[in-house]
């Protein structure tokens, strides 16, 4: 059994239309979505920063060099694409000093907006989401269909797959993670993303057997349940009215396995579907266990939150929608494009 990130597929039938995305960092804008607003007092400065064509981490040093701080001072909720323009918030420990003249930060790609004070540093994964708008050029196809396309993925969903960004330059960080299981020894950050990597390599390949089988939006027999917003899951337990009323509400999802120490909690055929896709990645499955990484979820279904589309013109199509932490907008938009 192999997967081929690029080649997973695709919910909504074929792809009706070809693109161009990202033409210019312009065609892709994402503002993230704390869900909490500032302290309004601590020692952290709290920014709101817009990068263009950069590194989040990059930028994340660089606020740190600016206000003369060690980089670890620096924190932020989330990666954003560097092929963007992205708005995202960091936070900067002072402890005690006054703030610097934030407008000066020398880099013209880097705009630091607003500033305001908070008690914490901002922790990776701690926000609500992300607010995307991308934009498609050179768009040639089916029109019509890409219609029915966009209000499939308005009703029911995407497949929440982990992007291609994931996984590295043409896939290699699977490669690179199964020789890291083999004895390559790697550093710390590569290790992570390594990691990561193979997770999401079990995880994409469960779920595009459940897109094979039209099941990656409804339940199969030893169902756990994904609880939409948060890293809660429970289950098995027996499909009945309840459930299907919060399946239909988007309250929770199906899920697929994050691999780690000891056995999934799936059963039946979800459980025999997961036990043979991971025994043929056996390598990686036990690697994961070695690196003490425990079994967790991630839900099968992605609802995009207020998709709008509006074709600019006859060949430039422009999409916007908000996506929770951890969902890729390139999933979305791979179920419209080729």
């Amino acid at each position: 059994m192999s997967t081929n990130e690029f080649e997973l597929p695709r919910a909504h039938g074929a792809a009706p239309l070809t693109a161009e995305l990202r033409r210019t960092p312009d065609d892709f804008r994402v503002d993230e979505i704390l869900g909490y607003d500032a302290d309004g007092e601590g020692e952290h400065a709290l920014l709101w920063v817009e990068k263009r064509d950069a590194n989040t981490d990059w930028v994340a040093r660089e606020l740190a060099r600016f206000a003369g701080v060690p980089p670890l001072n620096v924190g932020y909720a989330g990666l954003k694409d560097r092929h963007a323009v992205t708005r995202q918030a960091f936070t900067v420990q002072l402890a005690g000093k006054p703030d610097p003249d934030w407008s000066a930060f020398p880099h013209a790609e880097v705009k630091v907006l607003a500033s305001t004070r908070h008690k914490r540093k901002l922790k990776r994964g701690a926000l609500r989401g992300n607010r995307f708008v991308l934009v498609l050029r050179d768009v040639r196809g089916e029109r019509t269909r890409a219609e029915e396309v966009l209000q499939a993925i308005a009703t029911r969903g995407v497949p929440n797959y982990f992007g291609e960004q994931r996984f590295g330059r043409e896939g290699g960080n699977v490669a690179q993670a199964r020789a890291m299981f083999a004895g390559r020894r790697v550093d710390r950050d590569k290790r992570s993303i390594l990691l990561s990597a193979a997770r999401s390599h079990i995880f994409n390949s469960v779920l595009a057997a459940r897109v094979e089988r039209d099941a990656w939006d409804k339940p199969l027999d030893g169902e756990i349940w994904s609880l939409a917003g948060s890293r809660s899951w429970f289950g098995p337990e027996p499909f009945n009215d309840t459930l299907a009323a919060r399946l239909a509400q988007g309250d929770i999802h199906p899920s697929g396995p994050l691999w780690g120490q000891g056995e999934p909690p799936t059963t039946s055929v979800v459980g025999d579907l997961e036990r043979e896709i991971a025994g043929a990645y056996s390598d990686l499955t036990e690697g994961l266990v070695a690196a003490r990484l425990e079994q967790e979820r991630r839900p099968l279904r992605l609802l995009p939150k207020d998709l709008r589309w509006r074709w600019l013109d006859d060949e430039t199509l422009e999409l916007g929608f908000e996506l929770p932490a951890g969902a890729y907008a390139t999933v979305v938009a791979r179920e419209l494009i080729g």
